[in-house]
C-alpha cells in the first residue's frame, strides 16, 4: 500500500464544516469508483446511491419538513426552517441505501456492513482528494417519509448521509489513539 493510501486512511477525520464548490465530476467519480470496492460477500453489490446538488439539496430539505411536520404538526417555523436547511449543509449530498437481497450465506446485516463499507471508502477517497466529508443520519433516516419520498422499496434503508464539500476553515487534529487500548492478542499469553 503506498504512503499516501496509508496517510488518508491514518489521518482521515469528519469535516462537519463544509462550503462549495461541490466535487468537480472527476472527483465524484473518483469517490464512486472507491465505493464499489467495498468489500461484498457473494458479490450481491446491495448498494444503491442518490447523489444530490443544487435542487436535489433543496427538494430533500423539502421532505425533511414534511416528515417533521407529519411528526410534530405544530412544529415552530424556525425548526421548520432548520430542518429544511439540513441538506443545503454541504454543496453534495450522497444518500447511501443498502439494498437486502435475499441469500442464503449473506444476511441483511452483512450486506448492510457492506454498503457502510462503501460509505467509509468514499470517505477516505474525499479526504484524500482534499475534499471534506461526513457521514450522518439521525431520525429522518428512519423516517417513513423520507424513506418513501426517495423512492425505497421495502428492502431497502438508508445507511448514510454523506455530505460532501471543501472544509469551511482548518481541519481538526486527527486523535492519537493508541492500537493496544482496542486490540488485543488472543488467546491472552501468560
Amino acid at each position: 500500500m503506498s504512503v499516501d493510501a496509508l496517510r488518508a486512511l491514518h489521518q482521515r477525520v469528519s469535516v462537519p464544516r463544509l462550503i462549495g464548490p461541490a466535487p468537480d465530476p472527476e472527483q465524484q467519480q473518483a469517490m464512486f469508483d472507491a465505493a464499489l470496492r467495498a468489500p461484498d460477500h457473494a458479490y450481491l453489490r446491495p448498494w444503491r446511491f442518490l447523489v444530490m446538488q443544487d435542487e436535489g439539496l433543496e427538494a430533500l430539505g423539502e421532505l425533511f419538513g414534511k416528515a417533521a411536520l407529519a411528526d410534530t404538526p405544530d412544529l415552530s417555523a424556525d425548526t421548520l426552517a432548520r430542518t429544511q436547511g439540513l441538506p443545503l449543509r454541504a454543496p453534495l449530498l450522497i444518500v447511501a441505501i443498502s439494498c437486502h437481497q435475499e441469500h442464503p450465506k449473506v444476511p441483511a446485516i452483512e450486506q448492510d456492513l457492506a454498503c457502510g463499507a462503501a460509505v467509509s471508502n468514499m470517505l477516505i477517497a474525499a479526504h484524500a482528494m482534499g475534499l471534506g466529508a461526513v457521514w450522518r443520519t439521525g431520525a429522518l433516516a428512519y423516517h417513513p417519509l423520507v424513506k418513501q419520498g426517495l423512492g425505497l422499496a421495502e428492502n431497502e434503508q438508508i445507511i448514510a448521509f454523506l455530505y460532501v464539500g471543501h472544509p469551511a476553515g482548518e481541519r481538526k487534529q486527527v486523535p492519537q489513539l493508541n492500537s493496544d487500548d482496542f486490540f488485543q492478542r488472543w488467546p491472552h499469553s501468560t
